[in-house]
Parts: C-alpha cells; structure tokens; sequence
C-alpha cells in the first residue's frame, strides 16, 4: 500500500469501485454511536438516489460554485449538467483522481483552511453534513471568516447538519450532556481494507445555535428545510 492509500479509506473505496470492485464497505467508527458503514456505491449516487435535501441545495446553487468535501464528485455533476462553473474540491489524492476520471475538470485537492482568496465564488457547497470541517463550536467562527474571504458581496453558503440531541433521548426528553464540549462534536476514524485515517473532529450543530453563531460573524441565516431526523438544509449569506 502506498502512502497516499494507507491514510485514505474513503478514496481508496472509490477507487477500487470505479475499477469493478463493487461491493467495498467503509467501516466508520465515532465516540459516540456504534459502529456503522458507507457502502461504497454510495459515494457515487445519482441525482435521482439524492435525499431531497440535496437535491433543493444543488437547485440554490447559482454563479460559481465551490463544492467542498466534494468526494468523487456526484454533487458537482450534477452541478455541471446544470451549467454551472463548478470547482470540485477535496483533501483526499485518490479521490480527486476519481473525480477527473468521471469528467469533472475543475478538481482541487487541497485543505479549505489553506485555499488562497484570490479565486471568489457565488456558492460555497458543504453537503453531507459538510459543515462538520468546521471540527469543532470553537473553531466555527474561523471557518466562516475564511469562508467570507472565498465568497462574492452577493455570495451564500449552502449546507446541511443534524441535531444529535436525538441520541440523548428517554421517556422523558432529552437528556443532552453537558460538559466543557458541545455534545455535536464527534471523533471519527475510518477504515476500508488496511487503510486507516487518523482521527479527527466533525462537527453536527443544531440550527439555532447555528443561526446565532453565523449572526455573530457577519452572515444572516436562513432555514431552507428540515428533514424528518432532526437534519435541516440552510443559508448563509453576507451581511451588507
């Protein structure tokens, strides 16, 4: 196994799908839940295989659109069948490679944290929970001030998270911990075959603590849907 594989589960999953090994399975492994598995398939779903969530943030995208966590690039797909001018981007060797070899040209593989802001887009893309690059209740005012300097005057940011409240749940409500950390801050590490990441922080936030966060760094939120598991799909745009 090379470098680049051993620390890559998710993308050496797609890369053997998108070379007829069909039925790979990620094993992905939190502090807090049981264990569960991404079918590699899907990672490379369709359109129509798309939550509805999905699909109502691919119809908001407008302008020049950043999709980040892009993956193998399903999103940005579907992005471009659209017409849109779609920059595809992802930490991940092997998935970038996946992604250029389903079409996409636009394909960045890099940290968001290190992106140069000379490039500006109309919509920054974070789908399946990808706001969770955020790490962290801490560091979120962080990722939205670079996300502010990679956004147009008239820009937006569309994601999608969950409430893990519903994890904490009795007969009596919800009994959320509490603690020196907020309780949507998991450790995740994934392995597929001998590949293993390392772990590392994703954050689930609940949309108003969300809404106030964003308030107090200069973006108006807006609540575009909620599914039917405490997830929801939002706005972020900049405050003039």
């Amino acid at each position: 196994m090379t470098s680049n594989t051993q620390n890559d589960p998710m993308g050496l999953a797609a890369m053997d799908y998108l070379q007829g090994q069909r039925n790979g399975k990620i094993l992905v492994r939190s502090n807090i839940a049981e264990d569960d598995y991404i079918p590699a398939d899907y990672l490379f779903r369709t359109l129509d295989d798309m939550p509805q969530m999905e699909q109502t943030a691919l119809d908001l995208c407008i302008g020049q659109t950043l999709d980040i966590g892009a993956g193998v690039g399903s999103h940005s797909l579907e992005l471009k069948k659209k017409g849109l001018n779609v920059t595809s981007l992802d930490i991940s060797p092997l998935n970038c490679q996946v992604a250029k070899a389903r079409g996409l040209q636009n394909v960045l593989e890099a940290d968001f944290y290190t992106l140069p802001t000379t490039t500006k887009y109309d919509t920054l893309l974070l789908l399946m929970n990808g706001i969770g690059i955020a790490g962290t209740l801490a560091n979120l005012p962080f990722f939205l001030n670079k996300a502010k300097e990679l956004l147009t005057p008239n820009g937006q940011i569309l994601l999608d998270s969950s409430d893990l409240k519903y994890l904490y749940a009795d007969e009596e409500g919800y009994l959320v911990p509490l603690g020196e950390s907020y309780y949507g801050e998991l450790t995740y590490t994934m392995r597929y075959k001998k590949a293993k990441c390392h772990p590392f922080k994703w954050l689930f936030i609940d949309a108003d603590l969300l809404a106030l966060v964003a308030e107090e760094n200069g973006f108006y939120f807006e609540k575009i849907m909620e599914g039917q598991h405490y997830d929801y799909l939002a706005k972020l745009s900049i405050k003039k």
